[in-house]
């Protein structure tokens, strides 16, 4: 296989381990890695000698903090060309975890997001952990929730997904089991003895082991209200129904999601209801790509980027500037046929 630092590629006992290794960007993922995880994975897939593939990131910090963004926001004040082909690749890879025939076992400790629940959510054995902090964060860089991620947004519980999708605020491993994100909850200083079981004696015989219930969800306590505030028609009405709601928390979510970008939240709302009438996550992972395209030709994506991760003022200005300038034509142009069109015949075949 091809050397690749930002991706270490091992074999012990029939297992095959992924190590996300660029700790100091707490694992971001870059075209070499998604290269590098996708080379190992089609190997293993024919090689009788591997019967299960472990994910796990080097560093304290997390597993993966996403994309790296600030390759894509340099892409795209060059044309994008980059960009595209970066998602064209990750999302490809994405859609072959989610139909990988061998278990897929992902250590979702720490900072999982964006990019990184891409890679670990649509594994077969998803193990979070009491440190896990999983968001979909994109309207707050004037993008929108890619990876197949509005495929597990859109299936949550009530409209607990919409939450998640607008505020971009992060949310909790029990959260991430409760909403289909995860499936096992092991604690942060367990999970080393886990993942060495795993190897040793098999996932099953280290579930049994290692594995516990999950503390109950801070989000499903909540759905009350969410799935209350949430079922309004478009952006404007949520953020009405948040404002005038009783509760802190949702007056909370109704102050973040102002600061997020106009555009992305509406493009965003309408993505997540999309990707519900989908069938397969290729189905919403074509959509994504579409979103995608037309957002690095976009305004905030650039502006959004610039302001968190580039200058880091925190203050973006975007484009539209409110939510009530953004147009219906202005929301369909993000869904119109992208090019390269995105299939998935070679991965599915």
């Amino acid at each position: 296989m091809t050397e690749n630092e930002d991706v270490l590629v091992s074999v012990r006992n029939g297992v095959g381990i992924l190590t996300l290794n660029r700790p100091k960007a707490i694992n971001s993922l870059n075209d070499a890695m998604v290269a590098g995880i996708s080379e190992a994975l089609h190997a293993w897939e024919h090689d009788d000698s591997v019967h299960t593939v472990l994910l796990t990131g080097s560093g304290e910090r997390g597993l993966c903090a996403g994309g790296d963004v600030v390759a894509l926001y340099h892409s795209a004040r060059e044309g994008g060309a980059d960009a595209r082909r970066f998602w064209y690749d990750e999302y490809l890879l994405n859609a072959y975890i989610g139909s990988y025939p061998k278990p897929y076992v992902a250590l979702m400790d720490g900072i999982v997001m964006g990019g990184g629940v891409g890679v670990a959510s649509h594994g077969s054995v998803r193990i979070a952990t009491d440190t896990t902090k999983m968001a979909m964060p994109e309207v707050g860089i004037g993008f929108v929730p890619d990876v197949g991620g509005t495929y597990l947004l859109s299936r949550a519980p009530g409209r607990l997904g919409l939450h998640a999708a607008l505020t971009g605020a992060p949310f909790s491993g029990a959260d991430a089991i409760a909403m289909g994100f995860a499936d096992h909850y092991v604690s942060h200083d367990k999970l080393a003895a886990f993942a060495e079981s795993a190897i040793a004696d098999g996932v099953e015989n280290a579930l049994a082991t290692y594995a516990v219930d999950p503390p109950a969800s801070p989000l499903l306590e909540q759905r009350e209200w969410i799935d209350a505030c949430y079922a309004g028609e478009t952006v404007s009405d949520i953020l009405a129904a948040l404002g005038d709601s009783d509760d802190t928390a949702a007056r909370d979510a109704a102050k973040l999601i102002a600061t997020r970008s106009p555009i992305a939240l509406s493009v965003t709302l309408e993505a997540v209801r999309r990707a519900a009438k989908l069938e397969t996550l290729e189905d919403v992972l074509q959509q994504e790509y579409r979103t995608s395209c037309a957002s690095v030709k976009s305004h905030d994506f650039v502006e959004g980027i610039r302001a968190q991760l580039v200058d880091k003022d925190r203050n973006p200005q975007w484009s539209p500037a409110s939510i009530s300038a953004v147009t219906p034509a202005d929301v369909e142009a993000y869904f119109v046929p992208a090019e390269p069109n995105l299939t998935f015949q070679e991965e599915t075949k």
